[in-house]
């Protein structure tokens, strides 16, 4: 098997990253493994954005902004931590990240609509959409067995 590093939502390794000071671990057989062998880098980019944890949640609006449910735009904070993103895995070669669904920054099929009322739209959250505009192929947790199969 292939073994390229491979970025990672820190929370899906058990780090309390997320905005409620959670995590929400994958316990996976594939992921374990990986993450004993070295191959996974851990990143929240909200927290390399600046913001703390816990924090207010953010959803993304029909205008690209980031607010948080209080109104606040935190736009700059989720973009800078994309963009690091981005840069980290450029400067270790990283070519796939394995990211939270439905997160503002990191999900890669759906994230919230924007209202605070728990419904989820198709979509991608900003650090998903930088990586996969840079050729990074992004897997959510969904999807570890097809991230598998493709490095394999």
């Amino acid at each position: 098997m292939n073994t390229p590093k491979i970025l990672v939502s820190a929370c899906l390794l058990g780090c309390p990253a997320r905005y409620d000071g959670q995590s929400k671990p994958v316990n996976h057989p594939l992921l374990q493994r990986w993450h004993a062998n070295g191959w996974l880098v851990p990143y929240c980019p909200e927290q390399a954005g600046g913001l703390p944890t816990p924090r207010p949640a953010a959803e993304i609006q029909q205008d690209g902004r980031v607010m948080t449910g209080e109104g606040k735009d935190v736009t700059s904070a989720f973009l800078k931590g994309a963009e690091q993103a981005l840069a980290l895995c450029q400067q270790q070669k990283i070519k796939y990240a394995l990211l939270k669904e439905s997160s503002p920054s990191c999900g890669s099929h759906d994230i919230y609509d924007g209202q605070f009322r728990g419904r989820k739209i198709q979509g991608e959250g900003i650090t998903a959409h930088l990586l996969k505009a840079h050729g990074i192929r992004i897997f959510s947790e969904q999807q570890i067995d097809e991230l598998f199969t493709t490095l394999s």
